[in-house]
């Protein structure tokens, strides 16, 4: 606890230390449109004579040290309704244009593209992103953390673009109801990006060092209005849906089901920045599948959250603690089990101030004994200083109407399992240093297994050529987080890296450099369980692909039964002792390329004395910008003693990606996972026949690989449509 409380005090001396915003001098003014504009990706209405011009832009990557190559002029302007931009990217290196596809949201280092960042709060902490690459694709997503990008939020905004050979023009206009700002604010943080792969070059209006993205909201500059914008009015939205499937579940010989279903969500803008949102009987049919991956660890692995409804804001639930402390995640609700109903309010209640509340009901299930469960989460967030910030979690599990009313169902399912936690984010105002430390306490009915405390802190510095971190846990043996993601319990914890870039003058390197890590797991008195340890060398070439080289060290004592293969074999016992080495390598092609690939490999060492060879590969072409084509190979070799003796198992991914429009898309999936004996196919189709309204088509099947047969299928047409006033 001493510890923590040293590197928080650290955290707030720092903090206080640099708190003014760096590019305060880079002012775009805005003023009400002049004339009609006609959205056409041309950029000839008059009205765009008539507006102040962002230009002169700053070189980022390769190297941050001087003006772009690539000229860019931004014009912003706005009506009543209505806030428009103009972006106008010329080429002074020519060439075709690299795009991956049409698909919304795209990968942005495989695209040319522009991305605006707006900051409406001047927080520096949270805002909305807007961008399209060189073919028209869009992308949207609100920002948090100062710097993050969500990308499950949509909204409806209309943009189109334009190319030749001399430049390529993105010209879109943003409806005022489908952003969130504070009334009356004349001047909001702003910034433009643009990243040409012709000339491997990214760049800003203003200056971001190259360490840090250019969505970094410390680095923005100040968009200042002639009057404020319209006072936002009365927002809401309701998007109903109705669906048909057909199933079987072959596995267990079921017979086929056909089944209908309706619900929807509502959204409602309480004020000009808190939204609530409610959704009834809700349908995730539509949502991509989680990528299978081959499970060596001795702790539960984490699949990111896909459904919509949790996404939206996702950061004032999701992001409390650290990865593997987390008091709250999302897909424990709903596992197995009917989601009748829930409602979420969040957003900004002013410049500083944030809040989420979220409130999900389950239904029973009277075959297993579950019953009915009620799970709510309170998040509140206070900014301090120029970008930092102090949060309170509250999260509340409650089974409710247990279906079998005896104490062996309670043991099953507890009644309540609750968390509190306290924590303090720090963010500089240059981005350089960043820290959290935070408090968790767990309430359960069994307050000796149940009722436990986690606490954890971090300091890290980043700056060009030099990066480290420090950071310790302490996750007790009686804490319990059922609604959260805690893989491993009774541990403490330090861990560190430091790191060091050196950058060539000249020559097909831009930076390159040696990166110290090292982790040391132990018990709650203090004996050592385990440690890794590894020394990283990292190689950037100009041309944007990347070549990394490490050796490691590991010691794991186990704590538990482990079987090394995870096919179901012996397990080692627990308490026993086991180290070894491995070295490899990671490299990356240049993404401008048509074919792109992705090289890793790991020799080394494996428990028991044994040996482990882990090769994997990623492969991409693209027809662009219609057809994406992505492979994802990893061979595991395993040597070990009997009773395991040698194992090798294959894990194939294959992803024929269709964008016909940008409006209209074919995604299929394909999986071979020959540790779990499974082969997956997914197939989506998608039709964005309206703004933010699909219409779905679904397919999943599953196959045993040995013997081949069926285990489930499952064929689903959804409709959704976006009413809104």
């Amino acid at each position: 606890m001493k510890k923590t409380l040293t590197i928080l005090l650290a955290l707030v001396v720092v903090t206080s230390a640099i708190s003014q915003k760096k590019n305060e001098a880079f002012r775009l003014n805005i003023r009400k449109a002049s004339g009609p504009i006609t959205i056409d990706g041309v950029g000839d209405d008059k009205a765009w004579q008539d507006t102040d011009v962002a230009k002169d832009f700053f070189m980022v990557l390769p190297m941050d040290d001087g003006p772009a190559n690539e000229q860019t002029e931004i014009r912003m302007t706005y009506d009543a309704k209505n806030l428009y931009l103009l972006a106008t990217f010329y080429n002074s290196k020519k060439g075709k244009y690299f795009v991956e596809s049409l698909r919304r949201d795209f990968s942005f280092g495989k695209n040319d593209n522009f991305l605006l960042f707006m900051d409406p709060f001047n927080n520096q902490t949270t805002g909305f992103s807007f961008g399209a690459n060189a073919y028209g694709a869009q992308w949207d997503g609100t920002m948090y953390d100062g710097g993050r990008v969500d990308l499950n939020w949509d909204s409806k905004w209309i943009s189109k673009t334009t190319r030749n050979d001399e430049k390529w023009v993105f010209e879109m206009v943003i409806p005022f109801k489908s952003i969130r700002y504070e009334e009356g604010v004349t001047e909001w943080g702003i910034n433009f990006s643009r990243l040409d792969l012709k000339s491997s070059e990214k760049s800003s209006w203003t200056p971001v060092p190259r360490q840090f993205p250019t969505a970094s909201l410390a680095y923005t500059g100040t968009l200042v209005w002639d009057t404020p914008p319209p006072p936002p009015k009365v927002n809401f939205s309701i998007i109903p849906y109705a669906l048909g499937n057909v199933s079987r579940d072959l596995e267990n010989n079921g017979e086929t089901t056909y089944d209908a279903k309706v619900g929807g969500d509502v959204k409602f803008s309480i004020t000009s920045s808190l939204n609530l949102d409610l959704t009834v009987n809700p349908d995730f049919s539509q949502v991509e599948v989680d990528r299978q991956v081959t499970n060596l660890d001795r702790f539960e692995l984490f699949f990111p959250e896909r459904r919509q409804f949790f996404l939206e804001n996702g950061d004032l639930f999701a992001n409390f603690g650290y990865p593997t402390i987390r008091p709250f995640f999302s897909r424990r609700i709903g596992l197995g089990v009917p989601i009748q109903a829930g409602a979420r309010i969040s957003g900004n209640l002013d410049e500083k101030w944030r809040l989420g509340i979220m409130d999900m009901q389950t239904a029973k299930v009277d075959e297993t004994g579950l019953p009915s469960q009620n799970f709510g989460v309170v998040s509140l967030q206070r900014k301090v200083f120029s970008r930092s910030s102090i949060g309170l979690m509250f999260v509340n599990k409650q089974s409710l109407r247990y279906p079998q009313e005896n104490d062996s169902m309670k043991a099953v399912y507890p009644e309540f399992n609750r968390n509190f936690g306290v924590e303090y984010n720090l963010a500089s105002s240059n981005n350089l240093w960043n820290g959290k430390a935070f408090f968790l306490k767990s309430f359960a009915p069994d307050e000796e297994a149940g009722s436990g405390v986690t606490q954890a802190a971090h300091l890290e510095y980043n700056s060009r050529k030099w990066k480290w971190r420090v950071q310790e846990e302490w996750v007790s043996d009686d804490y319990t987080a059922e609604v959260g993601f805690v893989p491993r319990r009774g541990y403490v914890n330090f861990n560190s890296y430091l790191g060091y870039l050196f950058f060539p003058k000249k020559g097909k390197i831009v930076s390159h450099g040696p990166t110290l890590n090292t982790t040391y797991f132990f018990n709650e008195t203090f004996r050592r369980t385990d440690n890794l340890s590894y020394l990283l060398y990292s190689l950037e070439f100009r041309n944007r692909s990347s070549l990394d080289f490490f050796i490691s060290d590991d010691y794991v004592e186990l704590l538990a039964p482990f079987d090394p293969t995870r096919l179901g074999k012996e397990q080692l016992p627990a308490g026993t002792k086991h180290q070894w080495n491995a070295f490899g390598w990671m490299f990356a092609s240049r993404p401008q390329s048509l074919f792109t690939y992705t090289f890793d490999a790991r020799f080394g060492g494996y428990y028991a004395d044994g040996n482990r060879t882990s090769l994997s590969t990623e492969l991409g072409y693209r027809f662009q910008p219609y057809v994406s084509l992505s492979a994802n190979l990893n061979y595991n070799h395993i040597d070990l003693p009997a009773p395991w003796n040698t194992n090798q198992f294959w894990l194939i991914g294959a992803e024929v990606d269709i964008t016909f429009t940008n409006k209209l898309f074919f995604a299929n999936l394909f999986q071979y996972n020959e540790q779990s004996k499974n082969f997956n196919l997914n197939s989506r189709f998608q039709w964005r026949y309206a703004p933010a309204s699909d219409l779905f088509l679904v397919y999943t099947n599953n196959y045993f690989i040995e013997p081949v047969e069926g285990r489930n299928w499952g064929l689903t047409l959804k409709f959704t449509y976006w009413f809104n006033n």
